[in-house]
């Protein structure tokens, strides 16, 4: 009597299939923030996409809101000015350079936390996030060359990875927080502070209101309620999914944002093209750990 082949390594669970979906789906959003600031400012842009995650993730909260604690409050404010630097710095940058770059450069931020950790918690990071980190700058360098050719760094790539430190500093404040607070209240304080925010900066930084527009509404407002699932995926698909093969599944984002682009005719030359493969080297080699026998080894000689 035959037994049934263990399952291979490289399928998929149901779990994990809905995390790929998630990174395809932000993989596009890329272009379509791009294509929306035709007929948006960033700001008004940033202010309705959130505005309307808020709203989605309100109602999908409802039956608990009533517990909203100070400190859930203050967790939220904190994580929502993070988010509204990271995709305000982001969106500004998608002025200047095209998505698929924009999405690569952003990919950055899982490298950086641990270099963050360094800095604010006195956490050095280990062998292979250092590894990592070294594969995605020098990645960075080849792909912010300003002609693919060249070793630079424009407006575009400079608020970008402004926005990737962004990040970093919003999941260590998610890290900070945990446990300690209700997840689906703070996340409806963050996303209502981001949107707040993004409204509030308009007048200061002299933009107007925008024309009524058809692909701003779809955009901005489909992307919110894209946000909200997204979150909500995340959290039920990462209860089975282990953290590894989640950045795994992750660090595909930035390669669906290319393929994107180039369906929608984004070109990358070839040295670009290495530096996007070095930043996603990097950013799955600083999530992985030591094999065994190399750690064994370190702590012998310790």
């Amino acid at each position: 009597m035959s037994t049934a082949p263990p399952p291979s390594s490289f399928a998929l669970s149901r779990s994990e299939a809905v995390l790929v979906f998630v990174t395809m789906i932000w993989g596009a959003t890329f272009l379509i923030v791009q294509l929306a600031l035709s007929v948006s400012g960033p700001l008004f842009f940033v202010g309705l996409r959130f505005g309307t995650a808020a709203l989605m993730m309100a109602l999908i909260a409802a039956p608990v809101l009533r517990g909203l604690t100070w400190l859930e409050i203050k967790a939220g404010m904190l994580i929502g000015v993070a988010i509204f630097f990271g995709y305000t710095l982001q969106t500004y940058g998608l002025q200047y350079i095209p998505s698929s770059k924009s999405a690569f450069i952003t990919a950055l931020y899982v490298p950086i936390v641990p270099l963050l950790q360094w800095l604010v918690l006195r956490r050095p990071p280990s062998v292979m996030a250092w590894t990592g980190i070294v594969f995605a700058f020098i990645g960075l360098a080849l792909l912010a060359g300003p002609d693919g050719t060249s070793i630079g760094m424009g407006i575009g790539e400079l608020l970008t990875l402004l926005c990737a430190v962004a990040i970093s500093a919003e999941i260590i404040l998610i890290g900070g927080f945990a446990g300690k607070v209700d997840a689906r209240r703070v996340t409806v304080v963050q996303l209502a502070t981001t949107s707040v925010l993004a409204f509030a900066f308009m007048a200061p930084l002299g933009e107007s209101l925008p024309e009524p527009s058809w692909l701003l509404i779809f955009s901005a407002v489909g992307l919110g309620l894209a946000s909200a699932g997204i979150q909500l995926a995340m959290n039920w698909a990462q209860k089975s999914v282990s953290p590894t093969r989640a950045t795994l599944i992750y660090a595909g984002e930035p390669v669906w944002a290319g393929i994107v682009g180039r369906l929608y005719g984004e070109l990358m030359p070839a040295a670009a093209l290495l530096g996007a493969s070095l930043i996603v080297a990097g950013v799955i080699v600083s999530e992985m750990k030591l094999p065994r026998w190399l750690r064994r080894r370190a702590s012998a000689s310790a």
